[in-house]
């Protein structure tokens, strides 16, 4: 199992550095560029040698079995004894690759990647005072971990949410006898009291559409109010964040049927220009997913890329999955892409630029979302104006005004230590972006808008399309129920801003959406239908009516032409005014999430990649 037996507290080892030189596998020149590349990165010296191309992957291995005088610990062909595990967290185990192995002659003989690492050597002392720690293999030791703690992790993938912040609850007494009350009831109203009902989803609806085209506006006017500057412009005076080092970023792929994608995904991975030795990529791939694993296989990932294996569940969503790899991450900042993603080479260097340079109640950071395939169909083009609206003049309106920002699904990088306070991702929310973003709000965080684009498919597809609409509104509806369990603290946790842009952003998205037939009547009277509600109100309310329509429809539209100006897409803007062609498309997507809501809360209807 290993050549000899150490003491750690009193063994001396060569630096990796002079044995690499001693060895004639680096020359010194090449070191010293390597030890001042480390002065500003939070890297270890071999993995800057490594992915510099500085010497091999195999001599820098060789090197720090040498380092520790041969007591190398294969872990590969064997397994702990289970009696050290009792009471051992997986979490403390992932984060410093350590595991408690055997017990030889009274003494504890501890795994790890790094046994001179004080915090490695603290956190065994807490445990096991007069254990002796050997090195092993990175990756045999994360796969040993994952496979002795298998159970552990998969429950705590699913809860790791706490149930206060978390929809599952919610969930389940939807899609029980909240589901049959709420159907017997819009029965009962369409039988028995048809005006009332009308009436009731006319005001509800008139009214969110209010508080929809003030927020719109808020958000336009605010954003030509505001200057863009970039973090050099913002001073000149030095900032400690100058001296710091540049920080580990962990992006996760979470993966499932992607076989299409696969490759494109891969080669936008390999120009990402952020320094290699502080990227590492986690794709995460759901155990039964047997087209996605047969076509990594036939892929090289490069030494900043492996794979984790998420063991199947009762439950499978993204963010459960990429709770499970939580864990398993090394980086300061955690990042997600989606499998068709093509993000800017650049886009890792801003966003930690931005994040080193931020105050620190800016948890998280969002770039831009737009689409390669734009120009496929018309579907396509209003999809493109849709995101271009949303992202680059919506998004940068509420920032700038304070109300909270539903993340987007990919694209957003957070802060390690802001994600673990607020208790990472709500594994049974189907947009569990939003609702991260509304939580961190709520823990007074901020999410910033970063001027960098990701290039995504765009769903040019109406079935595809409903299908994707449909699991957004649903998330939608259910964070805005999770959240609003409790008004009072929700309002006192976001102030009146925050607290009215939730409602309007949330359940004003659905109740666009949902109510939007109603409105649809409501025209066809103006020109010319005698619907007999209309003699129910004064002639002046129904004027007033038409009027704030066409304000709300003017704001939209007005909204729309910035973003295809800022995009430089002027011929996309004569497709704006076909826009309320391709809003049924998500009235029919929102009758199918208010189904789905109440029968199946938690069902995740995917999104195929891959078919423009």
């Amino acid at each position: 199992m290993f050549s000899t037996k150490i003491d750690n507290s009193t063994q001396r080892n060569p630096k990796l550095g002079d044995v690499l030189v001693d060895r004639g596998n680096i020359s010194k020149s090449d070191l010293m560029t390597a030890l001042k590349m480390q002065s500003t990165r939070d890297a270890m010296l071999g993995e800057i040698i490594v992915a510099n191309r500085l010497a091999k992957q195999a001599d820098v291995d060789d090197a720090l079995n040498l380092q520790f005088d041969g007591a190398v610990l294969d872990v590969s062909c064997g397994s702990p004894d289970p009696d050290l595990l009792l009471g051992v967290d997986p979490w403390t185990c992932l984060k410093r690759n350590m595991l408690p192995w055997r017990k030889m002659d009274g003494q504890v003989i501890v795994a790890a990647e790094d046994p001179k690492c004080p915090k490695t050597m603290l956190a065994v002392k807490i445990h096991w005072p007069d254990a002796t720690i050997l090195h092993a293999d990175a990756k045999d030791l994360r796969h040993c971990i994952q496979t002795s703690f298998r159970d552990d992790l998969t429950r705590t993938a699913s809860t790791l949410c706490p149930e206060k912040n978390s929809c599952r609850e919610i969930g389940k007494r939807l899609s029980g006898i909240y589901g049959v009350m709420a159907v017997t009831l819009i029965a009962a109203i369409i039988i028995f009291a048809p005006m009332f009902g009308f009436f009731a989803i006319f005001f509800w609806a008139l009214a969110s559409n209010i508080a929809t085209t003030i927020l719109r506006a808020s958000a336009l006017v605010s954003f030509f109010f505001s200057k863009s500057k970039t973090i050099k412009e913002l001073t000149d005076t030095p900032r400690l964040s100058d001296f710091r080092k540049r920080p580990k970023v962990t992006v996760l792929l979470p993966l499932f049927r992607e076989d299409k994608v696969l490759k494109s995904l891969l080669t936008s991975l390999n120009r990402i220009t952020y320094p290699k030795e502080l990227l590492e990529v986690k794709i995460l791939l759901e155990e039964e997913d047997q087209i996605t694993a047969k076509a990594l296989a036939k892929c090289h990932l490069p030494r900043w890329a492996d794979i984790i294996t998420i063991p199947k569940d009762t439950l499978q969503t993204k963010p459960r999955a990429m709770n499970y790899a939580l864990p398993f991450c090394k980086g300061e900042i955690i990042g997600i892409y989606d499998a068709e993603d093509r993000p800017e080479p650049d886009q890792i260097d801003k966003v930690v630029c931005h994040l080193m340079t931020a105050p620190t109640d800016v948890g998280s950071v969002q770039c831009y979302l737009d689409y390669y395939n734009s120009s496929s169909n018309w579907m396509s083009r209003c999809f493109t104006i849709e995101y271009a609206s949303w992202f680059r003049v919506i998004m940068r309106g509420l920032q700038k005004i304070g109300a909270p920002l539903p993340l987007g699904g990919t694209s957003v990088f957070v802060r390690r230590n802001v994600l673990e306070e607020v208790g990472a991702w709500d594994a049974h929310n189907v947009t569990e972006d939003a609702d991260l973003g509304m939580r961190m709000a709520r823990f007074g965080y901020r999410c910033e808008v970063v001027d960098s684009t990701t290039w995504e498919e765009a769903n040019n597809h109406p079935i595809a399309w409903i299908k994707q609409r449909s699991r957004w509104l649903k998330g939608f509806a259910m964070t805005w129920a999770t959240h609003m369990r409790n008004p009072l603290q929700l309002w006192r946790d976001l102030g009146p801003v925050g607290f009215f842009g939730f409602q309007a952003v949330l359940l004003g998205t659905v109740t666009a959406y949902l109510t939007a037939p109603v409105f649809w009547v409501i025209w066809t009277g103006y020109m010319g239908v005698d619907w007999a509600f209309f003699e129910v109100l004064p002639a002046w309310f129904w004027s007033a009516t038409f009027i704030a329509l066409i304000a709300g429809e003017a704001v939209m539209i007005t909204i729309a032409i910035v973003a295809m100006l800022l995009k430089r897409r002027l011929g996309l803007i004569p497709f704006i005014f076909t826009l309320s062609l391709y809003w049924p498309l998500g009235t029919i997507a929102a009758f199918k999430a208010l189904w789905e809501l109440f029968f199946a809360p938690f069902y995740w209807d995917k999104t195929d990649h891959g078919n423009d």
